[in-house]
């Protein structure tokens, strides 16, 4: 067999391969085995019918297609792996018909991964923030877990953001059609989360009880979009929440804690072990970071536009904005899969069965499902391979966390070792 490979672009290439035609003959011996097996012909037993007689029958072409289905995948991946190129999209494959006693002729353009050289991985330098809890970080915490035990007091006032609103909505076309997607009645909401239609809390804020405020809503997607709307919004009631003492009292009630002060110790250590958590965090994106601003990769722009198509399949497109955001984030997803594809190569790494479970076991809860339920799905959907590659990734990743050098905002080295010991003590807390 002969290929030769045509660079189009830095992100795409055009395969021309030869198989002579002597090569086929065990493509040709599959064909007459497949042929036989699927069928009848008078005389003879299934799968027993001779190669002359098939020929007979349904022709030399048939016999010549069915090869063909058999050896140009096959010549295909071996030309891949001779001109070391990793594909990142389907082929676009045309074939020369094929004569007998010719030699199998076709060419395949294709996107691949481009060349790039590696930047020096093995001792980078990484800065993080502090680990800081300041006594305004616990406090938040603390009334976060009293606002859980708060009780509601209806107020004569105008409404503010923190209240408690009891609501009724209704909206309607500019004809006056009612839109039954946007009614509801007794709704309860808290004002200032930006939990309802955009627009929303700016119009009923300063709201008293039995107010009613309109406000224009163009709905992005649905039925309705494009369209402009008018939502009416009636306030039934503005309540707010009275958090109870934070003395010792409330501190037994709520945890297994007999003073405030333990309370607030435990408080301010489970934050530190958060913030310390997030370090390892930003660890991680920060050596992805420095990685990607050391190399200048050329990206396949056809596949990227075709991923970012696909996001908004759904049709929930929210504008030029949102869009170039999305295509900057694929971007860059893409950029940080080829390096670190590149590192995995380079330091041969590989993902046994073990990685595998332990990786099936972590996502399957993110599905609502059983790791064997969740294992079944991926290989319907034959994603197994992507799975690995996923991990085989995020242990590339580890391996250049692992030699690089993490500091905090103050040049104090973080230890990444303690960080992991930090996490299984925390899994750990949460499993008991």
């Amino acid at each position: 067999m002969k290929s030769d490979v045509e660079t189009l672009t830095p992100t795409r290439v055009k395969l021309t391969v030869e198989v002579p035609f002597d090569e086929l003959q065990p493509s040709m011996d599959e064909a007459y085995a497949r042929i036989a097996k699927s069928v009848t012909v008078p005389g003879f037993r299934k799968g027993k019918v001779p190669a002359r007689i098939i020929e007979q029958r349904f022709g030399r072409g048939a016999v010549l297609e069915e090869a063909v289905n058999d050896a140009l995948p096959k010549a295909y991946e071996k030309a891949l792996q001779e001109h070391k190129l990793v594909p990142l999209s389907r082929p676009e494959i045309n074939l020369d018909e094929l004569e007998d006693g010719q030699s199998l002729t076709f060419s395949a353009e294709i996107d691949v991964r481009p060349e790039f050289d590696l930047p020096a991985y093995d001792s980078l330098t990484v800065t993080v923030a502090n680990a800081e809890v300041s006594d305004s970080d616990v406090d938040e915490q603390l009334d976060n877990l009293r606002g859980r035990f708060a009780s509601l007091k209806d107020v004569d006032r105008a409404a503010a953001d923190g209240d408690v609103l009891l609501v009724d909505i209704s909206g309607a076309t500019a004809e006056g059609d009612a839109v039954e997607d946007l009614s509801g009645t007794a709704l309860s909401y808290e004002l200032g989360t930006d939990g309802m239609l955009p627009g929303f809390d700016e119009a009923v804020r300063g709201a008293a009880k039995d107010e009613t405020r309109t406000f224009e809503f163009t709905p992005q997607n649905g039925d309705w979009a494009g369209i402009p709307l008018t939502v009416t919004v009636v306030v039934s009631a503005v309540r707010e929440r009275e958090l109870p003492a934070l003395d010792d009292d409330f501190a037994q009630m709520a945890s297994e804690f007999d003073t405030v002060a333990e309370l607030r110790d435990d408080m301010r250590e489970r934050l530190m072990r958060m913030k310390r958590l997030e370090q390892g965090a930003e660890a991680r994106n920060n050596v992805i970071d420095v990685l990607m601003d050391a190399v200048d990769i050329p990206l396949p722009e056809n596949l990227i536009d075709a991923e970012v198509e696909a996001h908004f399949e759904d049709g929930h497109d929210s504008g030029d904005e949102h869009r170039q955001e999305i295509q900057e984030q694929t971007r860059q997803g893409l950029k940080s899969q080829f390096i670190l594809d590149r590192i995995a190569e380079a330091e041969e790494i590989t993902v046994g069965e073990t990685e595998l479970s332990a990786w099936l076991i972590q996502q399957a809860p993110r599905y609502g499902m059983s790791p064997d339920a969740f294992a079944k799905a991926l290989v319907e959907a034959g994603q197994v391979p992507m799975a690995m590659q996923d991990i085989r990734r995020a242990k590339a990743l580890a391996l250049v966390l692992e030699g690089a050098k993490v500091v905090d905002a103050d040049g104090n080295e973080v230890d990444l070792k303690a960080l992991d010991d930090v996490m299984n003590a925390a899994m750990a807390g949460g499993a008991a």
